[in-house]
């Protein structure tokens, strides 16, 4: 009896080892404490096939952490500035009504012209006041971008001249210091800046997990010293970017490093390269000494450097490899993302761009330094849905955040207005789709339907009714006035009329009016600029905004037709008078046109409809020389909301039909019926206005489209019983 016990005892026992060593295996590991226990860990075979694939499943070495941020190291001893968080190193209080930013005057004369760029965003920006004591955020007129001691632009005793701002400086708090290089050879220790920035928020780039303070310091991508202040060029990926894979599957092309710091990792690539989808090639060819310090395979290596051309690999490759340099980053990242190409990061600990609110994931492919031979089969293991999502992110992020200095500059800044006014701060859906956080003032709304670009993920639509806003200067209101405003009150969807009144005489009166079942409103704006057709006044409530001249000659089939047509399209604006822009080689400018051509980039507002948050934007969101520049020609409004809406949407407008009574009379020279149009020096000035535009945007943000929308049946020869727009044929 005793034997059959011991024999079926044995039996389980067997059966029992033999179903662990084939659903996975046993690893024993020290406990994290450093005592002799033994922890017993089963690892599935599932996920042992797949430990390459997700990075937030790898266990990394202490030093080496790529762990996500719940994982993050946070003891005291390995951050050298102290375990500041924003409840305990920054006074919020300055910050409850709202988020301004105060830069100290009087710029060093040896601030680089980088800072120069950056501060100059700052202060252009919607978050500027020249008001040190409304201020939220203080930045120092002091360079504190490179502080490597070797560069030219490394600033001397920096303590000292903190030292001068005596109480304001007020140990840090409430400071925002930009730094780009920190350390110098040979360690590039990343805390020697030089100075105690005591309690200052450290927006940095190449920051490491271990050193970078969550929720506190930002941190920043590395760019180049000629990275454009405004604008920036667009990413090179199209909307429909076919086929998924390119030429070549992975690309590198950079410096060696023969030793040092970042060496490792660059001196290996040569394993990877194969000459047909894997190109990475590298050069010793830098720093002074090269020649001294070079090994067996440099010659061999710059001589397959030269042969190919660093931009066509860009353009031509799938994925690009981000190996850390000196420091964890690498001007390959903000290169890879202009260029669409997937990056592939070796910089194991790097806290990446703005990751407190941008998810990498969608964007990036992460690698670790230690396991580089197992790169290409990464990226192989990814399905062409994903790698064509990816391209796609990698131009989102690119345009919005990192294309200029000022998109970074501003981009810091609401991450820290994010933190103080968190009940206003966008969702991170907000900020890793089109537009993103910085055209989504969450000051408008806290709700996504109530912006133009959010109705398809709400599942909602825009609203069924709009706003006629008419913009008037008197000094008496004409006959083909009180015609508009009757021809508008009939319209099914018409909610409300509110007249904007600029002139110096007093309004009519209500009862001056046509008697009409749409409640009128007239404002009489405290400013009486041309900007104040765009003023989101609290009367206007609906999500269309029909905006018209006082001279404008619509009927109620073409007001009816555009607002249809701009319900399908509420993120753009929707119109009928069009005009274009064009580059004149002659003049090396931008030139302005009414010319009927086959395309069009802006549509007028004197008939046109939009939504109502634009009104927020191009009062609250512009550039203040871009107010400034309008309000003294008094003209350019309507080119400047256009810009405005491009260069959020990347979208050209849309031309709905008009009548031909109504398009030949607002063409220059029409005797039909007198419009400022007429005068050729309007025509001159709106040049003006369209370079001036292009030069503070940075770029030009117009789009040219040819596209019309016509109402079905118009204009063919069938019976007139079968057109739904029938009037639209007729003279005005």
């Amino acid at each position: 009896m005793q034997a059959k016990k011991r024999y079926l005892l044995l039996v389980l026992m067997s059966c029992a080892s033999l179903l662990v060593s084939y659903y996975g295996g046993i690893v024993l590991k020290k406990d994290g404490d450093g005592d002799d226990k033994v922890k017993v860990t089963v690892v599935s075979h599932e996920d042992e096939r797949r430990f390459f694939l997700d990075a937030d499943d790898l266990k990394y070495d202490e030093d080496l952490s790529l762990s996500p941020r719940n994982r993050r190291l946070d003891q005291a001893a390995r951050r050298p500035y102290g375990e500041c968080r924003m409840e305990t190193c920054f006074d919020s209080a300055p910050c409850r009504s709202d988020f301004k930013v105060y830069v100290y005057p009087a710029l060093s004369d040896k601030a680089s012209p980088l800072y120069h760029k950056l501060v100059a965003a700052v202060r252009e920006s919607r978050y500027y006041t020249p008001d040190a004591s409304k201020a939220c955020v203080l930045v120092l007129a002091l360079d504190t971008l490179d502080r490597d001691t070797l560069s030219q632009d490394f600033v001397k005793n920096m303590a000292g001249k903190l030292n001068e701002l005596g109480a304001s400086w007020n140990g840090g708090r409430n400071h925002v210091l930009f730094n780009i290089y920190s350390g110098t050879w040979p360690d590039y220790n990343e805390t020697e800046l030089g100075f105690d920035p005591g309690q200052a928020i450290i927006a940095k780039a190449s920051a490491s997990l271990s050193h970078f303070r969550p929720n506190f310091d930002v941190s920043l991508p590395l760019f180049p010293k000629n990275h454009p202040a405004r604008g920036g060029d667009r990413g090179h990926v199209l909307a429909n970017h076919f086929p998924v894979a390119n030429k070549f599957t992975l690309a590198f092309k950079g410096k060696r490093y023969v030793y040092g710091i970042g060496s490792e990792t660059r001196n290996a690539l040569h394993h990877l390269h194969n000459g047909r989808d894997m190109v990475l090639v590298t050069t010793c060819k830098h720093g002074k000494s090269w020649k001294d310090m070079k090994d067996e395979r440099c010659e061999k290596d710059n001589a397959h450097f030269d042969k190919y051309d660093y931009q066509v690999l860009l353009n031509n490759a799938t994925f690009c490899l981000v190996p850390r340099g000196r420091r964890l980053g690498s001007f390959r990242f903000l290169e890879a993302l202009q260029a669409g190409c997937i990056p592939v990061l070796l910089s194991n600990g790097w806290e990446l761009p703005f990751a407190e609110v941008i998810d990498w994931s969608e964007a990036v492919v992460w690698a670790d330094e230690r396991l580089l031979l197992q790169v290409p089969d990464l990226i192989r293991s990814i399905p062409p849905t994903r790698i064509h999502e990816m391209h796609q992110q990698t131009q989102v992020l690119w345009d919005q955040y990192f294309s200029s200095i000022e998109k970074i500059a501003l981009t810091t800044l609401e991450i820290i207005r994010d933190r103080v006014q968190r009940p206003k701060a966008p969702s991170s859906f907000v900020w890793n789709t089109q537009p993103g956080a910085l055209a989504t003032l969450p000051q408008f709304s806290d709700v996504l339907r109530h912006y133009p670009f959010y109705y398809l993920p709400t599942g909602t639509r825009p609203d069924s009714r709009f706003t006629a806003v008419i913009y008037a200067t008197g000094p008496s209101v004409t006959s083909a006035f009180f015609k508009l405003v009757r021809n508008v009150a009939r319209s099914q969807y018409a909610a409300r009329i509110v007249i904007v009144w600029t002139n110096d005489r007093p309004a009519p009166a209500i009862g001056k009016w046509p008697a009409t079942a749409v409640a009128i409103n007239t404002i009489q704006p405290r400013h009486k600029t041309i900007s104040a057709r765009f003023y989101p006044h609290s009367i206007i409530q609906t999500d269309a905004v029909l905006s018209l001249d006082e001279d404008a000659i619509l009927n109620t089939e073409e007001v009816d037709f555009a607002f249809l047509v701009w319900q399908s399209f509420p993120e753009r604006i929707v119109g009928y008078p069009a005009r274009s822009h064009f580059w004149d080689d002659g003049k090396n400018c931008w030139g302005y046109t009414s010319k009927w051509t086959n395309d069009f980039s802006i549509v007028l507002t004197g008939a046109a409809f939009y939504h109502r948050y634009y009104n927020y934007l191009y009062t609250y969101g512009l550039n203040a020389l871009l107010h400034k520049t309008v309000d003294q020609s008094q003209n350019c409004e309507d080119i400047l909301i256009n810009f405005l809406v491009s260069h959020v949407t990347k979208l050209p407008p849309i031309k709905v039909t008009q009548r031909k009574q109504y398009k030949e009379s607002m063409l220059p020279g029409s005797k039909s019926y007198p419009t400022p149009w007429n005068d050729p020096d309007h025509f001159v000035q709106r040049q003006t206005c369209i370079n001036t535009f292009a030069s503070i945007f940075g770029h030009m943000p117009l789009v040219r489209s040819n596209v019309r929308f016509d109402p079905v049946l118009f204009k063919d020869p069938v019976s007139n019983t079968r057109k739904k727009y029938r009037k639209l044929e007729l003279g005005g």
